[in-house]
């Protein structure tokens, strides 16, 4: 079925094949992650160009497709040569995929095209079955926090915390983590990808917990910002309007909307309690496999469409002092957008000394 309607795409465009390297596009299509594998996608065929250490996985895991063994690193000259042989001259490439060896490689030889936004467009919509296996995903990342907060106490390391989403993770089945999860505390709250270092815990600190899973190849992605023990008045003030902001925004999506409406609102919020400059990036992104659209930001022209699923995480960075940032997953259900997350929103004050 995403197969056909790739090949439907190729067939209305101006190319005559594509070709996908990029790993999360070629899981989406049926095809193996591998870096050592070329999917070729024409109006009528589909074919898996592979080496050696893909040969039993290719037999046991894909169904579908033509495949053709290839020497390791050889892989351009067998692709070529089947596209000459099929007497194909135009090809469209993603820009997330090739190398730009690769690209040179393909310019010389034939007409490329780069399509930007089309595979993302295909895959911004999602399927039933698709839906199912976020909000599991999401489901779980709410069971993970909730036994996380127990054991945040002072003395505590954020890479101990860090290596505890690892082990919550993986215990209670999840595949992977979606990304190097994010724990920031104190003063690099601030930091919106501060990753786990060596700092302790200290009391009065705001903590930023950003992290994600992989569950049957779907991603979740969440963040929430707790205090430890007592914060002061100025922390409490940003946490409110991140609130506030983060609130607006979900309520706001919804479709026939675009992705920069939708971040409007939140940063209307920002502006307009002082503190515009120091929301400093996009307020959301596609979820799915990863690299999924909608894209929410001042930029983004995507209209919103039923059954798309979305980050929507405002946030404020205060340098030297501290950040928020509040992240829910949102899909679009019955034309309005409905949060997949059930982990309470409210400011969470945890934490006694770390023993």
């Amino acid at each position: 079925m995403r197969i056909e309607k790739l090949q439907q795409l190729v067939k209305e465009s101006n190319n005559e094949a594509v070709i996908i390297k990029n790993k999360e596009n070629k899981k989406y299509f049926g095809s193996l992650g591998g870096s050592g594998i070329y999917l070729v996608v024409t109006p009528t065929t589909q074919i898996q160009f592979f080496d050696g250490r893909y040969r039993q996985e290719i037999k046991d895991l894909t169904s579908g497709f033509e495949n053709s063994e290839v020497p390791q690193g050889s892989y351009l000259p067998k692709i070529f040569e089947w596209l000459k042989k099929q007497k194909i001259t135009k090809v469209a490439i993603e820009p997330n995929g090739l190398s730009i060896q690769e690209y040179q490689a393909f310019s010389e030889n034939f007409e490329v095209t780069i399509w930007s936004k089309q595979i993302q467009q295909l895959r911004a919509i999602k399927s039933n079955k698709e839906i199912q296996l976020i909000k599991k995903a999401c489901a779980m990342t709410d069971e993970i926090f909730a036994e996380l907060l127990p054991k945040i106490k002072i003395g505590m390391k954020e890479n101990e915390l860090g290596a505890l989403i690892h082990y919550l993770s993986l215990k209670k089945g999840a595949s992977a983590m979606a990304f190097d999860p994010i724990v920031a505390s104190g003063p690099r709250s601030a930091l919106p990808h501060g990753r786990p270092t060596q700092r302790a815990f200290q009391s009065g600190d705001f903590i930023t917990i950003d992290f994600g899973i992989v569950l049957d190849d779907y991603q979740s992605d969440m963040t929430r910002t707790v205090a430890l023990g007592e914060p002061n008045q100025e922390l409490r003030e940003i946490y409110q309007v991140v609130k506030e902001a983060q609130q607006a925004a979900a309520d706001f999506v919804k479709i026939g909307v675009t992705g920069q409406e939708v971040d409007a609102v939140a940063r209307k919020v920002i502006t307009e309690a002082g503190y515009g400059e120091f929301f400093s990036h996009g307020l959301g992104h596609g979820i799915g496999m990863g690299g999924d659209g909608p894209i929410l930001n001042p930029k983004s022209e995507t209209i919103l469409k039923e059954n798309m699923v979305m980050s929507v995480e405002p946030g404020i960075y205060l340098p030297g002092v501290g950040g928020v940032r509040i992240e829910d997953d949102v899909m679009i259900e019955n034309k309005i957008g409905v949060p997949l997350n059930q982990t309470t929103k409210e400011l969470l004050v945890v934490g006694e000394c770390y023993v």
